[in-house]
């Protein structure tokens, strides 16, 4: 049994200490917003943030995590999605089919607590995820959109 602390909510977890983070988000604590894409953390569908980092979830197993450690998943930015960055997402109309951007807006957000004003380059150093649909002009647009007029978009 592990303890886990994902959105706040501590979790108790009855999985094997090789499992993915991303199958006990999904599978056990029912959190769907995190998605398995090419599952050796490459394409970063599965990003979250541990402590304020973003992670890449399908590589990082239970055995790895500390109890204290926080968790947050797209679910836990907002509850109705009013953080700063899923409101430049959308105003920006970012997702086309939509698959990666939770990881996406997760790496965007971890970006701006780390550089509150990012240039093209902090974003194609730091925002590493993979769109097969090729999103990536409203992505850089939508960040920039949150960091100078979105609000506090480096909140969590």
């Amino acid at each position: 049994m592990v303890r886990l602390t994902i959105n706040g909510a501590v979790r108790e977890i009855d999985a094997e200490p090789d499992t993915p983070l991303l199958w006990v988000i999904r599978e056990q604590a029912g959190l769907t917003g995190t998605k398995y894409g090419c599952g050796v953390g490459q394409c970063g569908a599965c990003t979250v943030h541990i402590d304020g980092a973003p992670v890449r979830a399908c590589t990082l197993t239970l055995s790895a995590l500390k109890p204290e450690q926080k968790i947050v998943t797209i679910e836990g930015l907002s509850a109705d999605s009013s953080h700063p960055m899923q409101k430049a997402w959308a105003a920006l109309d970012v997702p086309q089919c939509g698959y990666c951007q939770s990881g996406m807006i997760m790496s965007a957000v971890a970006l701006l607590q780390k550089t509150p004003k990012p240039s093209d380059a902090d974003i194609d150093r730091e925002v590493t995820n993979i769109c097969r649909c090729g999103t990536y002009n409203r992505v850089r647009a939508a960040i920039k959109l949150a960091a100078d007029g979105g609000g506090d978009a480096s909140r969590t």
